[in-house]
């Protein structure tokens, strides 16, 4: 315990070390106060004596008291804002008595450290997030869009997707967040598979033709894994954002029921025939193929696609799309040689797009499915290939 003549003797020392001391004990005496009241007031009256003196030690001292705590007084943290760098930033970061009302006039004329400094704030309002992202420093802001505890509107998240999408770092902290909207998140996938296109490894490994495959795969992969969680949330947007800007064909809707994302499919055909989710949904798991068709009509299908995606579900309801590799070749396979022996051979222009979905993803889900054969037959093998001897040994050629 310091005596009050000691306390005074320190805070009238020429000794701006002994002064800072008894600015901190001023502080932790005023935060932890239990008298009566005029002693508080004292003790109020003796901080104001510490903020005005000439050295930036005893300052900071009392900045330091006073730092983290939520009962300290708002007129001693609001001078100590506009005190020097080394004060001010401080108290910016840490103090937790600011309103938005303080931060958002401090933002719109400080530097980057300041900017800096509120960015690492503890607790931040969305209003405050968005100003600061709002003086469009591009650290400044990746610094903001890495803290996950920030909420960030969706409208802002959509404009920095857009504006900073080609921009690997700003790209991977927007995907990493989970308030990120599903539009957003379809642009940056699709910004991902452009750059990847332009890379010169990818360009190098793959032929033109083959990496295209690859990419529109992949990017219609993304567009129903996106479409599912949205369908899964009763998050309509996305699907509607789709059918809007005609994002949405034949080939998205074959990829979707193929690869399982049931809800996303019926998100689509609700959508596009303007019939309730929930009779979609009993249409799809129960309806008879004149039913089926005549919901495919009203989403505006042809003839020959509505046959096809009708033939598709009635195969899914017996299957497991979503995870089983091997039904989904053979529900391709066999749609695949419908259509050659329906039409004899000629695909007609209707179908072409869906037919050329279908022959890439017989392709792909062989591949899968003889890997997993492979695999399975490795795993249960008794007898090691290597240990296998042949009764007769091949001669090859020298090459």
């Amino acid at each position: 315990m310091v005596a009050y003549q000691e306390f005074v003797s320190l805070s009238r020392s020429p000794d701006s070390e002994e002064r800072g001391k008894a600015a901190h004990l001023a502080a932790y005496a005023y935060l932890n106060h239990v008298g009566p009241a005029d002693e508080h007031a004292a003790l109020y009256a003796a901080l104001f004596g510490f903020l005005d003196d000439p050295s930036v030690k005893v300052r900071a001292a009392l900045a330091y008291g006073l730092l983290h705590s939520s009962e300290a007084p708002r007129t001693i943290m609001l001078a100590l804002l506009r005190d020097s760098a080394i004060i001010s930033r401080a108290v910016a970061q840490y103090s937790p008595v600011f309103i938005d009302a303080d931060l958002m006039g401090l933002i719109r004329s400080a530097d980057l450290p300041m900017l800096t400094a509120l960015a690492q704030r503890a607790n931040m309002s969305e209003r405050v997030a968005e100003a600061l992202v709002g003086r469009e420093d591009p650290q400044l802001t990746l610094r903001l869009l890495r803290r996950g505890d920030i909420i960030l509107g969706g409208m802002l998240l959509q404009r920095l997707a857009g504006d900073f999408g080609s921009d690997a770092a700003m790209r991977g902290a927007l995907l990493s967040r989970a308030d990120l909207p599903a539009a957003a998140r379809l642009l940056l996938v699709q910004k991902v598979a452009e750059d990847l296109r332009q890379a010169r490894v990818v360009k190098g490994a793959l032929a033109e033709e083959r990496l295209g495959r690859v990419l529109r795969d992949s990017t219609d992969t993304a567009v129903s894994v996106i479409g599912e969680k949205e369908a899964a949330k009763a998050q309509a947007d996305y699907v509607t954002d789709l059918v809007g800007s005609e994002r949405l064909n034949t080939r998205v809707l074959l990829h979707a029921v193929v690869t399982g994302h049931v809800l996303f499919f019926a998100d689509c055909l609700a959508e596009l025939a303007q019939t309730p989710r929930h009779k979609v949904f009993t249409l799809l798991e129960h309806g008879s193929r004149p039913a089926l068709n005549a919901l495919l009509a009203r989403c505006g299908l042809g003839e020959g696609v509505r046959n096809l995606l009708a033939r598709l579900v009635l195969h899914a309801r017996a299957s497991d799309l979503a995870d089983d590799v091997a039904a989904r070749h053979y529900v391709v396979t066999a749609l695949t040689e419908e259509l050659i022996a329906e039409h004899a051979g000629a695909i007609p222009p209707e179908l072409e797009e869906a037919f050329a979905y279908l022959s890439e993803q017989n392709v792909v889900l062989a591949r899968k499915a003889a890997r997993g054969v492979m695999r399975a037959f490795a795993e249960e093998a008794t007898v090691p290939m290597a240990a296998m001897k042949l009764e007769h040994q091949l001669a090859l050629p020298a090459a």
